[in-house]
């Protein structure tokens, strides 16, 4: 880029920990603002190239903590400029923060002063409108696909440049949202590389899969635990279990009037409520089941588990049920006390249907498929692993290798900087986009 300059301070080539600056026309944009997981890393905001305090704009992609998780640290640095993102991802952002305040030991005043101040910087804005930012400088918002609210940013500089930063690119057909948008063609495109090396497995067939697995699953009377992100997976599989357990004719039909589903997450029915006030952003065919009076976050059964006296209850209710609790790769939450409890068990089944960065729990778990040594440390003690452990590829909320593919010739950028990713994945994904349309795509290391 001739007149722009973009550092990496954070999920370069890590799946978390996102964080980007972009420099142009004497301004300091930062995409994202992330905490890490696992063995992840980040630029410390000490050694940052611009002090907080000088950046006037932060743009966020969407509410995940592998994204904003660092937003209010960089307030506390003294960052006060403007924070853009779209509406769903603003009412998302306070929840989300709230909750991983929760493990600081900051004050409850001095939480309240910090959300407010988010409150204050933060600006919601449409899908597909484009937006005059300073020097000249627009910037447009596009579907992402990923979660309820997530989005790509199209940045036009002056003199004709322009940038997309394709935030976590989400897969065709995932419940609740719309497919990701197309962007105009660009001359960089920094595009997330998850899932480079791989294929998910056949998204038509994820329901039947999925029931397969809990039939399963459930034949020995045990418990089913699904770990999950409290934003967007647990949404997601409340969908799915609707479509399951609501269907007169289906094979839940006579078991679903005694197999609880159990969302073991006050965060996750917090944004399942969410959720529900903002169907305006659903998918047409979500649209369409709540206008026929089926409402899709919501089922006989389904049960809410807020306070941590009933979570104690289900831990030691005997089954069956599914439990779906976070967090997603098993680094916390009340999903760990279930781990604890059941793993040691073989009538229970673990099924996994999200991303496992290195170095956490869930990944560990996730490698006795493999071979890999049954047994997990949690809390700082090992716990054997004797449960059946699944993985249901087909609810990833990114992109696999060939819709990543298929988005890059759609845009048909000049350039692409592949970030957000582990190197196996970024070099799969980096050898096939070389010879993509003939090598007319450059491709930035």
């Amino acid at each position: 880029m001739q007149n722009a300059r973009i550092t990496h301070l954070g999920g370069e080539k890590t799946v978390t920990g996102s964080c980007h600056l972009l420099q142009a026309s004497g301004i300091a944009i930062l995409i994202d603002c992330g905490s890490t997981q696992g063995t992840d890393t980040v630029v410390p905001m000490d050694q940052w190239p611009v002090h907080p305090a000088d950046i006037p704009f932060l743009f966020l992609t969407h509410a995940h903590i592998d994204h904003i998780g660092r937003v209010l640290g960089l307030i506390q640095r003294g960052f006060r400029g403007e924070i853009l993102c779209t509406h769903a991802t603003k009412a998302l952002l306070v929840p989300m923060l709230e909750d991983a305040l929760s493990f600081t030991h900051l004050s409850r005043r001095q939480m309240e002063h910090l959300l407010e101040e988010l409150d204050e910087l933060c600006w919601g804005f449409e899908y597909q409108e484009t937006f005059d930012l300073r020097k000249g400088i627009r910037f447009t918002l596009g579907r992402a696909g990923h979660i309820l609210g997530s989005c790509w940013i199209r940045f036009d500089l002056p003199g004709g440049e322009s940038i997309v930063f394709s935030g976590d690119l989400g897969a065709r057909g995932t419940p609740i949202l719309p497919d990701p948008d197309i962007p105009a063609p660009c001359d960089l495109l920094v595009l997330e590389s998850t899932y480079g090396d791989r294929r998910h497995e056949d998204r038509t067939n994820r329901l039947q899969q999925l029931q397969n697995i809990l039939q399963r699953a459930l034949s020995d009377n045990g418990k089913v635990l699904i770990p999950a992100f409290a934003l967007g997976r647990t949404q997601e599989l409340i969908y799915e279990m609707d479509r399951l357990f609501s269907d007169p004719a289906g094979i839940f039909s006579e078991r679903g009037s005694r197999v609880p589903v159990c969302i073991d997450t006050p965060l996750g029915l917090k944004i399942t409520r969410i959720h529900a006030e903002l169907s305006e952003y659903w998918s047409d065919e979500a649209q369409g089941r709540l206008k026929q009076g089926d409402h899709p976050l919501s089922f006989d059964r389904l049960y809410g588990v807020e306070t941590y006296e009933e979570h104690q209850r289900l831990l030691e209710f005997k089954g069956p049920a599914i439990v779906i609790a976070g967090s997603g790769m098993c680094t916390g939450g009340r999903i760990i006390d279930h781990l604890k409890a059941q793993l040691p068990n073989p009538a229970t089944d673990v099924l996994f249907v999200g991303y496992q960065a290195a170095g956490t729990p869930g990944r560990v778990i996730l490698q006795t498929l493999e071979g890999g040594k049954r047994e997990v440390v949690l809390d700082g003690k090992p716990v054997p692993v004797l449960a059946a452990v699944h993985q249901l590829g087909g609810y990833s909320g990114h992109a696999d290798q060939q819709e990543l593919l298929e988005w890059v010739k759609a845009v048909q950028p000049g350039a692409v900087k592949l970030v957000h990713g582990e190197p196996g994945p970024q070099r799969a994904l980096r050898e096939l986009l070389d010879g993509l349309d003939g090598g007319r795509t450059k491709l930035c290391v």
